[in-house]
Protein backbone atom coordinates (compact mmCIF):
# COMPACT_ATOMS: atom_id res chain seq x y z
CA UNK A 1 0.00 0.00 0.00
CA UNK A 2 1.29 3.46 -0.79
CA UNK A 3 2.29 5.69 2.09
CA UNK A 4 -0.26 8.33 1.07
CA UNK A 5 -3.08 5.78 1.29
CA UNK A 6 -1.82 4.56 4.66
CA UNK A 7 -1.66 8.15 5.92
CA UNK A 8 -5.24 8.78 4.77
CA UNK A 9 -6.44 5.65 6.55
CA UNK A 10 -4.64 6.65 9.75
CA UNK A 11 -6.26 10.09 9.64
CA UNK A 12 -9.68 8.52 9.03
CA UNK A 13 -9.19 6.13 11.96
CA UNK A 14 -8.15 9.02 14.19
CA UNK A 15 -11.22 11.04 13.21
CA UNK A 16 -13.45 8.02 13.81
CA UNK A 17 -11.94 7.55 17.28
CA UNK A 18 -12.40 11.24 18.09
CA UNK A 19 -16.06 11.04 17.13
CA UNK A 20 -16.64 7.70 18.86
CA UNK A 21 -15.24 8.98 22.16
CA UNK A 22 -17.14 12.27 21.99
CA UNK A 23 -19.40 12.97 24.98
CA UNK A 24 -22.80 13.00 23.19
CA UNK A 25 -22.16 9.54 21.75
CA UNK A 26 -20.95 8.24 25.11
CA UNK A 27 -24.15 9.55 26.73
CA UNK A 28 -26.17 7.25 24.46
CA UNK A 29 -24.54 4.23 26.11
CA UNK A 30 -24.55 5.61 29.66
CA UNK A 31 -27.59 3.68 30.82
CA UNK A 32 -28.34 1.33 33.68
CA UNK A 33 -28.07 -1.64 31.32
CA UNK A 34 -25.41 -4.22 32.17
CA UNK A 35 -24.20 -7.11 30.02
CA UNK A 36 -22.83 -9.97 32.15
CA UNK A 37 -22.55 -7.50 35.02
CA UNK A 38 -20.50 -4.97 33.04
CA UNK A 39 -22.07 -1.56 32.34
CA UNK A 40 -22.83 -0.93 28.70
CA UNK A 41 -20.74 2.26 28.56
CA UNK A 42 -17.62 0.30 29.60
CA UNK A 43 -18.23 -2.30 26.90
CA UNK A 44 -18.66 0.46 24.34
CA UNK A 45 -15.49 2.34 25.34
CA UNK A 46 -13.25 -0.72 25.51
CA UNK A 47 -14.79 -2.24 22.37
CA UNK A 48 -14.17 0.89 20.31
CA UNK A 49 -10.71 1.23 21.84
CA UNK A 50 -9.81 -2.36 20.88
CA UNK A 51 -11.23 -1.89 17.38
CA UNK A 52 -9.25 1.32 16.82
CA UNK A 53 -6.03 -0.37 17.97
CA UNK A 54 -6.67 -3.35 15.70
CA UNK A 55 -7.36 -1.15 12.67
CA UNK A 56 -4.30 1.00 13.37
CA UNK A 57 -2.11 -2.11 13.68
CA UNK A 58 -3.48 -3.46 10.41
CA UNK A 59 -2.92 -0.18 8.54
CA UNK A 60 0.62 0.15 9.84
CA UNK A 61 1.44 -3.48 9.04
CA UNK A 62 0.01 -3.39 5.53
CA UNK A 63 1.56 0.03 4.86
CA UNK A 64 4.94 -1.21 6.06
CA UNK A 65 5.19 -3.94 3.38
Amino acid sequence: MRKALARQRLVACTLFAALAFNAPLLWLFDTAVAVFGVPLVFLYVFGIWAAVIAVLAWVVEVGHR
